[in-house]
Parts: C-alpha cells; sequence; structure tokens
C-alpha cells in the first residue's frame, strides 16, 4: 500500500474510528453480547473473544466448527455451535459444557435469569435451576429463533408455520400456537409482550396481537431482514432489510396496523444488515452491506452522524456495553472495531 492511498483511508476514519481499536479476526463475526464491562463475540472459527477498553481481547476456543447462536446468562455466555455444544462460558475462559448433542446442531440459545435454553433440530431443552437434566418441548418443524418475554414466563419459538408460545404454569409448559405460512426465524417479544415478532424467509416480518392473534404483515422489504431491535420507550421495531432503517409503531391499540413506518439512516445504494439500539436513546446504529454504520434518531428530519466508514465488508453485529460508553461493530471478514461512544471517554 503506498503512502497516498495510506493518507487517503485515514482522512476517511471517522472520529470514532480514529480514537478506537481495530481487530483484524480473520473470521465472520457472527454474534455479540454484553456482560459486565466487557463484549463477547462469536466468530466463525469457533472461538468466542472477550472484548474491554485498554487491553488485548481474551480467546476462548469454545467450538470446533462455527459459533451459530450466543446470549449473556448472569456473568457468563451462552453459546451454541455446529459441533453440537451447549456451553456456558466465563470471561477469564473457564469452559462448562451443559450438553453435548453430538452431530446435531445447537441452533438457538436463550435465557432468563437462572433458566438456560437451547435448541436442536425440532427440540428445545431447557434447564432451570438445581435440575441436572432438561425438559424438552417438541415442534412439527425445525427451530429457527427462541425469545423469553421480561417475566421470563413465555417462551416463543419460531419454526416453519409459525410461532409457538408455551407459558410456564406451576412447573408445566403449555402451548398456544400462532400460524402463518412460511418459514420464521429470528422472535421477538415487544417489550409490554403485547405482540409477538418474527424475521421471515420471505423477506418481510410477520407479527400478532397476543390476546386476539391478530396478524401484523409488514411486506415490502428488497432483502432478507437479518436484525432488528426495539428503540424507545414508545417502542419502535427497527429492522434491517432495506436502504434504510425501518422504524414500525408499536404504540396504541392497534400498533402498527394500518400505518406507514417511519425511514432513517439512508444507506443509499447499501442495504441495511444490522441495527442496534442506543440504550436509554430514542435512537439506532445501522450497519450496511459495505461496513459503514450510522447513527440516527428515530425522526426523519434529523441526518445521520457516519459511526464508521465503508469497510468493504458487511456488518454482522453492533453490540453497546451496559454503561453506553463503548461500542463494538464486527463485519464478515473477522474486523472489529472497539471505541469510546464519546470523545471524553
Amino acid at each position: 500500500m503506498n503512502a497516498d492511498l495510506e493518507k487517503l483511508q485515514e482522512s476517511n476514519k471517522t472520529e470514532l474510528e480514529r480514537r478506537g481499536s481495530i481487530f483484524n479476526i480473520g473470521a465472520p463475526a457472527t454474534e455479540a453480547v454484553t456482560i459486565r464491562d466487557q463484549i463477547a463475540v462469536g466468530f466463525g472459527d469457533g472461538t468466542v473473544r472477550f472484548f474491554q477498553s485498554g487491553s488485548d481481547p481474551k480467546t476462548v476456543k469454545a467450538h470446533k466448527g462455527v459459533v451459530l447462536s450466543m446470549t449473556n446468562y448472569e456473568d457468563h455466555v451462552l453459546t451454541g455451535g455446529d459441533d453440537g455444544r451447549f456451553l456456558k462460558i466465563s470471561s477469564d475462559g473457564n469452559i462448562d459444557e451443559i450438553f453435548n448433542f453430538g452431530s446435531k446442531w445447537v441452533d438457538c440459545v436463550a435465557s432468563h435469569k437462572d433458566t438456560k435454553v437451547c435448541s436442536s433440530g425440532k427440540t428445545v431443552y431447557i434447564w432451570t435451576k438445581n435440575k441436572d437434566k432438561p425438559q424438552t418441548l417438541e415442534h412439527q418443524s425445525t427451530v429457527a429463533g427462541l425469545a423469553f418475554d421480561n417475566k421470563g414466563k413465555r417462551l416463543a419459538v419460531s419454526r416453519y408455520g409459525g410461532v409457538t408460545v408455551w407459558k410456564l404454569n406451576n412447573n408445566k409448559w403449555t402451548a398456544s400456537n400462532f400460524t402463518w405460512k412460511g418459514s420464521h426465524g429470528t422472535v421477538t417479544f415487544s417489550p409490554d409482550t403485547k405482540y409477538i415478532v418474527t424475521a421471515m424467509q420471505e423477506n418481510q416480518i410477520h407479527g400478532w396481537r397476543i390476546n386476539d392473534k391478530a396478524d401484523l404483515a409488514m411486506r415490502g422489504y428488497p432483502s432478507k431482514i437479518k436484525s432488528f431491535t426495539w428503540v424507545g420507550d414508545t417502542p419502535y421495531l427497527v429492522t434491517s432489510g432495506s436502504s434504510d432503517a425501518v422504524c414500525w409503531p408499536f404504540d396504541g391499540k392497534e400498533g402498527p396496523m394500518g400505518r406507514k413506518p417511519i425511514v432513517v439512516a439512508n444507506g443509499g445504494k447499501e442495504l441495511a444488515t444490522f441495527v442496534k439500539a442506543l440504550n436509554g436513546e430514542k435512537a439506532v446504529f445501522t450497519g450496511f452491506t459495505d461496513g459503514s454504520v450510522l447513527l440516527a434518531e428515530i425522526d426523519e428530519s434529523k441526518k445521520p452522524i457516519m459511526i464508521r466508514s465503508s469497510t468493504g465488508s458487511e456488518v454482522s453485529t453492533i453490540a453497546i456495553s451496559s454503561d453506553n460508553s463503548q461500542i463494538l461493530i464486527g463485519d464478515m471478514k473477522g474486523s472489529i472495531l472497539l471505541s469510546s461512544l464519546w470523545a471524553d471517554n
């Protein structure tokens, strides 16, 4: 690389990039979660790395293949891999194998307080406190997403044909089915638990109002929705899958029914691939196919802020530290940017 090109690339960097650290891991970043003052990232080479400001990341060789799924659990992370292992990993590198499914992948993981959950094939496995053997919940097709409501009393399981919501009463799980033809992936409860929403294989979002199972069909996306996040107290469900961050309003009695979304953080010719709420603010980070990231308020009249310039590789994960002081951005080439969000940090 000649000196002129290096100067040009340096001049294109954002303020946040200049004060941050870049780590070139060489394997795709698949998922990131926050635990205490660290951000844990799973990678396509099976490693989990713990990033913290002011030090090099700590590397844990967790899986033989890809880290497929990850969530935080107390002061640990839970991971699932295509090597069939369901693991609990501490930030100091200790690995506890919760279960080994052999040749079957651990596709999804979830947790709520002291409950650990994973899926493999059509079965969901639930470990509760002081019990070595899991409860099992069977489904008609392969599980594609897991999500607890905010009280941990309901577990949404997405699959082909819709979502099964399991409700816990007296240590027994009872099922209620929400049906819509097609393949349903990532699933979420709205913060007020009135709705469940999935990202579908068919380039659309689908949801249901839980009390009467009324359908919410949010179509028109040019690509698959790889990411969504809840923003603000209103709240908005903000999604990737378009050239903007698409923000669906879920306030009021009808939620998004019959209403148009707000669109912010326009990426031009680039498609949004990952969205992440800024905690406590009515604002969202949006990552694009070219590696750039914008920060935008949920307000079409306000211009977004460029957080990360183009790198040539799509953004695959964004995480914010629990105190909102640090941001981590990862992409499909394994480039990680860790930086302070604010200039005085």
